[in-house]
């Protein structure tokens, strides 16, 4: 059986709502979608989920615990991620709900296809799925135009276990990834931990921790990967994210120069804006609207209507915000 994973709890509830909507608007309810909790704050997930019948929430306890103990040793294993985490965040593991995608790995699909909280389907995922029956692992991202999010570009290991072209050509994004059940078993993780742990854990980028271990364990297993960003023709090629500012917006779908695009990523946008928006406040950021479309599909009624002028999402803060934070008064 084929399926949608997405990663999320309540924190980003608007967004997954926006999400399973827009995969409810290309496929109906015939798209079985799984939901893997970020932790166990999803009292509104299970509660909306109810009237989706395609839609549910993983409860694998032990799947969940066997993936969060496998991440936590590769971290107890970096050289400098946990003093480098409690120095931002306090916590000895930095964003540890994030890796938990990795379920998917034993969750219920046998082909599936990983899809961030933030982005949007704009296209049936066919290609996608049909990609699979070539490639283990199928991306669509230009992901590998900046190696420095994916691995620590400053570590000599990273160079002795991969080549320049693998580096050059295979790191991908992990908001958008199919592949299938069990390619990732017990005998798999613990012969990549035992690597991690003999040192090449140094090589992890510890700032986007879900996705840096995604990629070495594909890389450092050999898997066959295919990058339709890569490989496409240039003329069909299209962009995926928030930052490109040239998509055309028709009935609700994004183009790219006439091409329509297979998924849209609010990528670097934080999940506090769009609850804010959809709280009232009139913050404007690029796409909005296609966003709220998506959002208030089946209760338009509900869309938050404006009446205040918009303020831009990244306008510097007010001279009365700034007084106030100097003061320690305000977050």
């Amino acid at each position: 059986m084929d399926g949608i994973c997405t990663l999320a709890n309540d924190r980003v509830y608007d967004q997954l709502i926006a999400l399973l909507n827009s995969i409810e608007a290309i496929y109906g309810q015939t798209m079985p979608v799984c939901i893997y909790p970020y932790d166990d704050n999803t009292a509104q997930i299970t509660a909306e989920i109810l009237r989706r019948p395609n839609v549910h929430l993983y409860d694998n306890r032990e799947s969940i615990q066997q993936w969060d103990e496998f991440v936590r040793n590769i971290w107890d294993a970096h050289p400098t991620a946990q003093t480098h985490w409690l120095q931002v965040s306090k916590d000895k593991y930095y964003r540890i709900g994030t890796h938990r995608r990795y379920g998917a790995f034993d969750g219920p699909f046998d082909r599936f296809v990983y899809m961030d909280a933030d982005t949007l389907l704009m296209s049936p995922l066919d290609k996608i799925f049909t990609q699979l029956n070539y490639n283990d692992w199928v991306v669509y991202d230009f992901q590998y135009t900046d190696l420095s999010h994916v691995y620590n570009i400053s570590s000599p290991r990273l160079t002795e276990l991969f080549t320049p072209e693998s580096l050059q050509e295979e790191i991908f994004c992990s908001g958008f990834y199919a592949s299938s059940k069990a390619i990732f078993n017990a005998d798999n993780r613990k012969y990549l931990l035992e690597k991690l742990v003999q040192g090449e854990a140094e090589i992890l980028y510890d700032m986007a921790p879900d996705q840096t271990i995604l990629n070495y364990m594909v890389m450092r297993s050999g898997i066959s990967n295919f990058n339709f960003a890569r490989q496409l023709p240039e003329i069909e090629r299209t962009g995926c994210c928030v930052t490109s500012t040239h998509f055309e917006e028709r009935n609700h779908i994004l183009y790219d120069k006439g091409n329509q695009l297979t998924y849209f990523h609010y990528i670097g946008l934080s999940s506090k804006l769009f609850n804010r928006v959809c709280d009232g406040e009139n913050i404007d950021f690029p796409y909005r609207d296609i966003f709220l479309h998506y959002r208030y599909l089946h209760e338009p009624e509900k869309r938050p209507k404006f009446v205040t002028k918009p303020k831009a999402y990244n306008a510097p803060p007010s001279l009365g915000t700034r007084i106030l934070k100097k003061l320690g008064l305000t977050g």
